[in-house]
């Protein structure tokens, strides 16, 4: 693992500043893939947000924090972007350098978009990545300095979807797991997340990235998350804006419901205001968000 860190240091430009920053691939050889060029593009728009498509090697970049917190716990960050782009900077480095302020230790996850190019399988291609992230960074704690029993997982918008697909789909590891270690998150931070995959409540163009046009009614049951609670899903923190016509605000209160029939610790704030995408700052509203994620992971004893 330390060879494997060693040989994966890159430099990446943020703010015009260069920073280096550690990225791990997940695999040596990535499963559920068909030989295929590695056409990953990125691309800025005027909005300042960096937008990667078209990914199909996955990796994560470790954020480790200068000063951990004494509860050593770390976050595998989702970006989202309806399984078609991952909006990198907007819901992926903004987010993994406030984890690192407050002493949490973040790995932001460039998970495969679904293809039927490159995967032999997309449907469970981000799934496979988000578990394997979750693998690592617990077989790898110590040398991380985390905790591996303090491993969140957060995800924004169709993120949200893959960070609930994990807390949900987790007793059945989609990739190698000689050591059997637990691939289930110890709490989820879905912020405007997609959950269902039912007719009147999915986002459709992140249902049609991950199961096609026409998925059967049960491929759409078992990936509607808010059906996948049971006693063992994880604790978990959402976050909504009553106006999102994107991911209406149900996604979020129908996952919330299912977490509180099996007294499951959860928190739900929905903003009467801001859309969907907002990021780490709601302009609506003087409100911080992230000042109540905190007061939620403090609550919790993970800050």
């Amino acid at each position: 693992m330390k060879k494997l860190l060693a040989l994966s240091l890159v430099f990446f430009c943020m703010h015009n500043q260069l920073k280096a920053q550690t990225v791990v691939p997940l695999y040596n050889t990535v499963p559920n893939s068909k030989p295929s060029a590695n056409e990953e593009k990125t691309d800025v728009g005027n909005d300042g947000i960096s937008r990667i498509s078209k990914v199909s090697v996955p990796a994560m970049v470790v954020y480790k924090a200068a000063n951990p917190a004494a509860t050593k716990t770390a976050v595998i960050i989702c970006p989202g972007g309806g399984y078609g782009i991952l909006a990198w900077n907007h819901e992926g480095e903004n987010f993994a350098k406030r984890f690192n302020e407050w002493g949490i230790t973040a790995f932001v996850l460039k998970y495969r978009l679904p293809s039927d190019v490159t995967m032999l399988h997309k449907e469970i291609g981000p799934l496979q990545d988000a578990q394997r992230a979750i693998q690592m960074v617990r077989e790898n704690a110590a040398e991380w300095g985390v905790d591996p029993n303090k491993i969140g997982i957060m995800g924004f918008s169709a993120g949200g979807h893959l960070a609930s697909t994990a807390s949900t789909h987790f007793s059945k590891a989609l990739i190698e797991n000689p050591k059997n270690t637990s691939v289930r998150p110890d709490f989820s931070l879905l912020i405007y997340p997609v959950i269902s995959f039912t007719d009147s409540t999915t986002h459709m163009g992140s249902r049609n990235n991950l199961l096609g046009p026409s998925p059967s009614a049960d491929k759409i049951k078992e990936y509607s998350n808010e059906l996948q609670v049971t006693a063992q899903t994880p604790p978990a923190f959402l976050v909504h804006a009553s106006d999102d016509k994107a991911v209406i605000p149900q996604n979020s209160i129908y996952y919330y419901e299912a977490l509180l029939k099996y007294n499951t610790p959860a928190e739900l704030h929905i903003y009467q205001a801001g859309g969907h995408g907002f990021g780490i700052k709601n302009k609506t509203t003087s409100d911080d968000w992230t000042e109540r994620m905190k007061n939620w992971l403090v609550m919790n004893g993970w800050l």
